[in-house]
């Protein structure tokens, strides 16, 4: 286990807020007690439908993030975090839910607030949330993880400085996923072996989904032997990268068609 202590960042040319000397207090409340203010929150869409629905099936007071509220009259105005609160209502066995509140906001001061939650902060990426799901144990992710090991895939949580990706690294976790989820572990592992043995750097999802035609579907599956596949990403691989531009353009095709196709159609050359 890898712990840091949270320390400042040196910022001397950032000027400093002045701090409202009134500091927000946690209460306990009723969920069904707080307001949503459509002036300024977003309508529920049926991506908004979907996040409910996992909140109410997977609650967990570990995984909440307490709504921001602004006290009004009495009365509580959600700033943030109305889908916690629908979650929580909707669940029906939550009755209280716990709430960080400021006092005498006006709607322009709390829709500003909403803006600042929902722009103001960094999304988690693919490989952090995969990092993330690895340490917490999820199924998928192990075998994910065990796959690109034993290949000799190693994934990045970020990209490298001035993008200089040594060979066998990739941020392609998505497709990685999915392609486990279509060939299981042995095939997905057969696709990054010739990655790797090509010595791509990156591991691109284009590249991933190229070989993984080329290997797997009926059009191609059996015509070319992995080995040439490794020898042609290390022999040729701009003019690989280069032609399967130009075909993509032409034939108006996915890039990673484009590449599976030049591969194919240079599979006699760099012999030896």
């Amino acid at each position: 286990m890898t712990l840091r202590a949270v320390q400042p960042l040196d910022l001397p040319d950032v000027p400093r807020a002045e701090i409202d000397p009134t500091l927000p207090e946690v209460r306990l409340v009723d969920p069904a007690t707080l307001l949503v203010d459509d002036n300024y929150q977003r309508n529920l869409s049926d991506r908004s439908i979907r996040l409910i629905r996992k909140i109410v099936a997977e609650w967990s007071w570990l995984a909440l993030k307490p709504p921001s509220v602004s006290e009004v009259d009495g009365q509580l105005h959600v700033v943030d975090g109305q889908h916690t609160a629908i979650g929580a209502v909707t669940h029906g066995g939550i009755p209280l839910i716990p709430v960080i509140v400021t006092k005498g906001r006006t709607q322009e001061e709390r829709a500003s607030g909403f803006v600042r939650h929902n722009r103001d902060r960094i999304q988690v990426t693919p490989t952090q949330l995969h990092m993330a799901m690895v340490a917490a144990g999820d199924e998928d992710a192990l075998t994910i993880a065990q796959v690109c090991a034993r290949a000799g895939v190693k994934i990045l949580k970020n990209p490298p400085p001035f993008a200089k990706f040594k060979p066998g690294d990739t941020m392609a976790i998505t497709t990685i996923a999915a392609m486990v989820n279509r060939r299981h572990a042995a095939g997905a592992r057969k696709v990054l072996d010739v990655c790797v043995q090509g010595g791509a750097a990156p591991v691109s999802a284009v590249l991933i989904r190229a070989v993984e035609h080329l290997l797997f579907s009926k059009e191609y599956k059996d015509e070319i032997e992995p080995s040439r596949i490794a020898t042609l990403l290390t022999a040729i691989p701009e003019q690989i990268e280069s032609e399967a531009k130009r075909f993509a353009t032409e034939r108006k095709v996915p890039l990673w068609r484009a590449t599976a196709s030049v591969i194919f159609m240079n599979r006699r050359k760099a012999r030896g």
